[in-house]
């Protein structure tokens, strides 16, 4: 009798426990940390597509700020070292030489405008920009290459230099830096023009690029800078930009100032002075000749503030004492 009762105990408590709800024990959640987690579409960085209309009209589409450059001008080269993209410039023509680091960059040539083309393809470059100084036939050959090509025109004033500033800004994608640096420029620029606001007299100034004798005329930077300077420039008359005078052209002209804008090939106040007749000129004898990097007025970069700087001082000393 006892075993049948222990029997049935047993089985009441075994169907008890099969009819008992289960215990839920919680999941293990597992949480990764967020540096390994994959991005999803909306986290991963993306850059606008850049579409811009070039000096040759040319729409240029880039899918993003270009991150390997081949400048084809000292200018352009100058502009793109200035808004902080050096590091993104891979090849550069064989003039420029300025700021110093870009002279690490690997050259490509540009010796009579002549470039290198398979080094600028060796490079990779995913934007080639060149300049004024470049016809529109190398732009098209270098597109037929399945280059990008920007073509950035000469700017015909110190506001459209800040256009152009802007302008490799946006395909640098340092726009920020670009506008910063195109306020600084604007500034002393202005300061130069307050300065020079009641300055009436306007010295003759001869600006030599060669001794044979050439000087820069009508449309040129040294045109722009020496009129914004407060001076008159002796070629402004010129027929052309560029012109071969005579002594007796300066001599019936008389200019008060001499600027040696080919002292770097090694013209100074002394070998101008003793060519034949030279001494006779007003320049000479009151030792008005000063030598001066023609780089700050022949590229269209930021150093054109300097040169208006500089010829500023030389012409109009008496104001900036």
């Amino acid at each position: 009798m006892f075993q049948k009762l222990l029997i049935a105990l047993i089985g009441l408590t075994m169907l008890l426990v099969a009819c008992a709800p289960a215990t839920t024990t919680p999941a293990p959640v597992y949480t990764e940390s967020p540096a390994t987690l994959e991005p999803t579409l909306t986290e991963i960085p993306t850059s606008a597509p850049i579409n811009l209309t070039d000096g040759l009209g040319r729409t240029v589409e880039l899918a993003g700020p270009a991150q390997r450059i081949v400048s084809l001008t000292p200018a352009t080269t100058e502009i793109l070292f200035a808004v902080g993209a050096g590091a993104q410039v891979v090849g550069r023509d064989m003039f420029s030489d300025f700021p110093p680091e870009a002279l690490d960059v690997a050259d490509i040539g540009g010796s009579w405008g002549e470039y290198n083309t398979e080094a600028i393809i060796s490079l990779s470059p995913d934007l080639v920009i060149a300049g004024g100084i470049n016809p529109p036939e190398l732009v098209a050959s270098l597109e037929g290459l399945g280059l990008s090509v920007y073509f950035l025109s000469n700017p015909n004033t110190l506001e459209e230099l800040y256009t152009k500033i802007e302008i490799i800004g946006t395909l640098t994608g340092k726009e920020s830096a670009a506008s910063d640096l195109v306020t600084s420029l604007d500034d002393r620029t202005k300061a130069i023009d307050a300065s020079l606001a009641g300055v009436t007299k306007k010295p003759m100034v001869y600006y030599e690029l060669d001794s044979t004798p050439y000087t820069a005329g009508p449309g040129t930077f040294v045109d722009l800078l020496i009129a914004r300077a407060g001076g008159t420039n002796f070629g402004a008359g010129m027929d052309s930009a560029w012109a071969q005078i005579s002594l007796e052209q300066l001599l019936l002209a008389d200019p008060a100032i001499i600027v040696l804008g080919d002292s770097a090939y090694g013209e100074t106040a002394d070998t101008l002075a003793a060519r034949p007749g030279w001494n006779a000129l007003t320049a000479v004898k009151d030792q008005q000749i000063f030598i001066f990097d023609d780089n700050l007025a022949s590229r269209p970069g930021p150093r054109l503030v300097d040169g208006l700087e500089a010829l500023a001082h030389l012409i109009h000393p008496e104001v900036f004492k």
